[in-house]
């Protein structure tokens, strides 16, 4: 499969949930150009898709992603610019998706892989996953604010000892530091998430999720009075609109609820409203 391949990243719909699947098999998933921008457009498109609710991502084969593909990875060590060419959205895109993108980490996460599954709002993985920042053992910082991110995700001790030691650890230790969410036997990974997404996409009121993961992004960035104080006004803002009264009527009724999709494009400079 070469990297013009259209089918890089595949996709899966079920139930509300999209299932995507970076398909580099033969190169691990390693991380390319191309492969970048297959998935940043599949993230995209998924967003402006009302029928998704909830997006998992993972790797096929045997791999999540062990991070830049070694042929590139060898080109820059010989002194070739790789850089330059890349394409201009933020490695950290599925933060812009307001939408819950999940990582299942089915096998190797490292490097920019790694940061991919940091990037997602929620990451499972198999107990015998391992998982590596990489960064220390090959002469680079922590690269797209990863130092930043893990500080307060996992606390700065557990922090300080992924980044400077660079070492493995497996999604079992991965779940026990709160790296990751929860980890299972491998066979039992992707029906587990794929389980848990689609009970969150028949449940979960689109605008709810896109509300609160806009709410979750800022306020890593401000103290708790200011969070209080949009928590008030988004409260007035959304009660007695459509998906409000459909949640109490459902709960009321003890019946599924029936939320209206949403769509919305990360792209946009204008940011996601709750209506």
């Amino acid at each position: 499969m070469s990297d013009n391949d259209a089918n890089l990243v595949l996709r899966s719909f079920e139930a509300g949930v999209m299932l995507l699947t970076w398909n580099r098999p033969e190169r691990n998933n390693g991380w390319s150009n191309e492969l970048e921008n297959a998935y940043f457009e599949a993230l995209r498109a998924a967003s402006m898709d009302p029928d998704v609710r909830v997006i998992v991502v993972t790797g096929s084969g045997r791999a999540f992603c062990p991070g830049l593909d070694m042929n590139t990875l060898t080109a820059a060590a010989g002194g070739t610019q790789i850089l330059g060419a890349r394409p201009t959205r933020s490695h950290l895109y599925a933060r812009q998706v307001p939408k819950p993108v999940i990582a299942a980490v089915n096998g190797a996460c490292a490097g920019i892989g790694f940061i991919q599954a940091v990037a997602c709002d929620l990451r499972f993985a198999a107990r015998n996953a391992k998982m590596t920042v990489a960064f220390s053992r090959r002469g680079l910082p922590a690269e797209n604010a990863l130092a930043w991110m893990l500080e307060r995700l996992v606390g700065a001790g557990n922090a300080a000892d992924l980044l400077l030691s660079s070492r493995v650890v497996t999604g079992e230790e991965a779940a026990a530091m709160g790296l990751v969410n929860r980890a299972y036997d491998a066979d039992e990974l992707l029906p587990a998430v794929m389980a848990y997404a689609k009970d969150m996409a028949a449940n979960c009121s689109p605008r709810s999720l896109a509300v609160m993961k806009a709410q979750m992004n800022a306020d890593w960035d401000r103290s708790i009075d200011p969070s209080r104080r949009e928590s008030i006004g988004l409260v007035q803002q959304m009660i007695g609109k459509p998906d409000f009264n459909e949640g109490v009527n459902s709960f009321v009724d003890k019946r599924a609820p029936r939320f209206a999709g949403l769509a919305h494009d990360p792209d946009s400079p204008d940011p996601i409203r709750s209506y």
